[in-house]
């Protein structure tokens, strides 16, 4: 797998994802509820990277993906289309930016139990655009250098990663931490549109 890839896992995680995740330590199970929430990320990263390496294989049986050092070559520019719609979400978000709000459901997950920490982590991945876009270019990406799914572990294992870090500051440091998360979690809430361009750029920078 190419290493440009790998920076990816922190725009996996930017957004409604990492709210997710921050609001999950806030709440009176904020233990059980991040690692289930934790596992339930890793669970979809895992499914939507194999998922998308099968549908490029697929591809590629049929339409060469060509070399990766060939910058004209098929896999080359179906990573520069997915670039081109996550360039066109961002400036959807920013278009939109004076009536940007987070999702209602990330409200809900103050009462959040495991079982229901565990579906949102699964469902954040699986369903949220951006994420869709990014594995899809892991899985082009994976197939253009004729890699197998196991190539992409150290991208699943750095979005978990990512994932888990507000429980591992409430765990480090938790008398600060409680003080904190509500501020950040705050300053999110209030600032989702500059979040998703940020993680947009981001993602369009490494890629290009």
């Amino acid at each position: 797998m190419d290493l440009r890839v790998l920076p990816l896992a922190v725009t996996m995680m930017v957004g409604p994802q990492i709210m997710s995740a921050i609001i999950l330590v806030t709440t009176k199970q904020a233990v059980r509820a991040s690692l289930a929430f934790l596992l339930g990320v890793a669970t979809a990263t895992v499914a939507g990277v194999a998922i998308s390496r099968g549908v490029f294989a697929l591809l590629g049986s049929g339409v060469s993906l060509g070399s990766p050092s060939d910058t004209g070559s098929a896999g080359t520019i179906i990573q520069l289309a997915l670039v081109a719609l996550l360039l066109a979400a961002a400036v959807k978000s920013y278009v939109k930016r004076e009536t940007a709000t987070p999702p209602k459901w990330l409200g809900t997950l103050m009462d959040a139990d495991p079982g229901r920490a565990l579906t949102i982590g699964f469902l954040v991945i699986m369903l949220m655009p951006s994420d869709i876009v990014i594995m899809l270019t892991v899985g082009a990406n994976l197939e253009h250098n004729d890699a197998g799914v196991t190539a992409a572990l150290p991208f699943i294992a750095a979005t978990v990663v990512i994932a888990a870090l507000p429980l591992l500051a409430l765990l480090i440091f938790r008398k600060h931490a409680d003080q904190a998360m509500p501020r950040v979690r705050e300053w999110i809430n209030t600032h989702s549109w500059v979040v998703n361009i940020a993680a947009y750029v981001i993602f369009i920078v490494l890629i290009v």
